[in-house]
């Protein structure tokens, strides 16, 4: 029976080749996927979709307002849901779910490509990895996501990523407490 990591040989027997090793050609793939901007804007947007998509169903399942009513005919009286069939109740919640999940999913994704495609491209830049790459990504993001409410819609996008970005970039690159 042999196991990960253990030789079957005995002594003197040449080890084996470690699987996913630094020198491994898919791990070195990956690093250099992970240091281009489009890499890391990818893996942003694509991780962003899926935690709004999760964040988009809890909210959606613990919403005070989901439709407590569905369209009857044209100019008849909207029909309760409470009144609805059972599967009939649940086919309308889960609709419901799917489509704020999805719309949440979509604005999480766009915000992480967004936010990870303009920070790298910031400290491309400059060429230094300081808090004021995330301040001003941060500032862009805001800025280019509230642009079709006018110009002071823009400035309270930038100052309100930017405030947020600075305060979660100061938070992480805080000294960690070993106890």
């Amino acid at each position: 029976m042999s196991f990960p990591g253990a030789s079957g040989a005995g002594a003197g027997a040449p080890a084996a080749p470690q699987p996913y090793g630094p020198n491994d050609p898919n791990v070195k793939m990956l690093n250099a996927m992970m240091e281009s901007c489009f890499g890391k804007a990818a893996v942003s947007g694509v991780m962003g979709f899926g935690m709004g998509g999760l964040f988009g169903m809890f909210m959606a399942s613990m919403s005070y307002d989901t439709p407590f009513h569905t369209p009857g005919a044209p100019g008849g009286a909207p029909q309760t849901i409470a009144s609805l069939p059972w599967r009939q109740q649940l086919k309308v919640g889960f609709r419901d779910m799917g489509s704020r999940s999805y719309s949440t999913a979509k604005n999480f994704g766009l915000v992480g490509l967004m936010f990870a495609g303009i920070e790298c491209g910031i400290e491309g830049y400059r060429a230094r990895n300081d808090l004021l790459n995330g301040t001003a990504a941060g500032c862009l993001t805001g800025g280019i996501l509230a642009r079709g409410g006018g110009p002071t819609a823009v400035a309270g996008g930038c100052a309100a990523f930017a405030a947020f970005s600075a305060a979660i970039d100061t938070w992480l690159r805080q000294p960690k407490d070993d106890e």
